[in-house]
């Protein structure tokens, strides 16, 4: 049967898997978004929250894992494997980020260009000209703050893998040192016992020149009595 602690090591990676694709969907449809840029901003806003909810699952998975204690070495290969599977998920995330990062410039591009055509259909080109470089300042400052946002985002994702790398390498060592331990322990245990079969050897021959030794004076004693009773024998 199962431990708790597998089980809820599997579903966290079955939500990581559904986030994932959520994640991938919700870029998809900042690609194929022509506009307005409140849609797109409501689309950034999405895909944000799924991001922080697929690196939450991550960093719980990866804790559960880095949680489990050294009594459980005949485990460490299938912990291993997860683990691969986690940093295998953060590489994935971070593959995600650079195409929401690109999904963004391609959909800003084209809605700015949507509206450079909008406008050069018609209209009073002073207002055309104010109206273009407030899109363009707009869209500008949008793709800034994007950018920053995923920045900071890549930034939290990079040092916790590091935390997470340093904290499987302290693990590793205590596994290792615990090894060592029980390999001494055994040894102690072995001497132990050889010690003991010795002792209980001599024991026994100690018994066995106690028993001659009391057969030799009953026979000194029976000797002796037999001589002074009966002389002539």
């Amino acid at each position: 049967m199962a431990a708790p602690q597998d089980v809820h090591v599997r579903i966290c990676n079955q939500e990581i898997v559904k986030f994932d694709l959520e994640v991938k969907a919700l870029i998809q449809d900042i690609r194929d978004c022509s506009g307005p840029l409140s849609e797109l901003t409501e689309l950034n806003t999405k895909v944000k929250e799924k991001f922080q909810q697929l690196r939450h699952r991550i960093q719980v998975t990866s804790n559960l894992l880095m949680g489990q204690s050294a009594r459980e070495q005949d485990k460490e290969s299938e912990k291993q494997l997860l683990l691969q599977e986690v940093e295998n998920h953060k590489k994935q995330m971070l593959s995600n980020q650079t195409s929401w990062r690109k999904a963004n410039l391609t959909c800003k591009i084209a809605i700015d260009n949507l509206e450079k055509a909008e406008l050069l259909q018609g209209g009073d080109p002073l207002r055309q000209r104010k109206t273009t470089k407030e899109s363009l300042a707009q869209t500008s400052s949008t793709i800034t703050e994007s950018l920053m946002g995923i920045s900071r985002m890549m930034s939290q994702q990079v040092q916790q893998s590091e935390e997470a790398m340093q904290t499987l390498v302290s693990s590793s060592r205590t596994l290792l040192d615990a090894n060592e331990e029980f390999k001494s322990m055994s040894g102690t245990i072995q001497l132990g016992r050889k010690l003991i079969t010795k002792y209980n050897r001599r024991e026994l021959t100690d018994k066995l020149l106690i028993f001659l030794a009391l057969a030799l004076f009953l026979a000194t004693v029976l000797y002796i009595v037999k001589k002074r009773l009966f002389p002539f024998l």
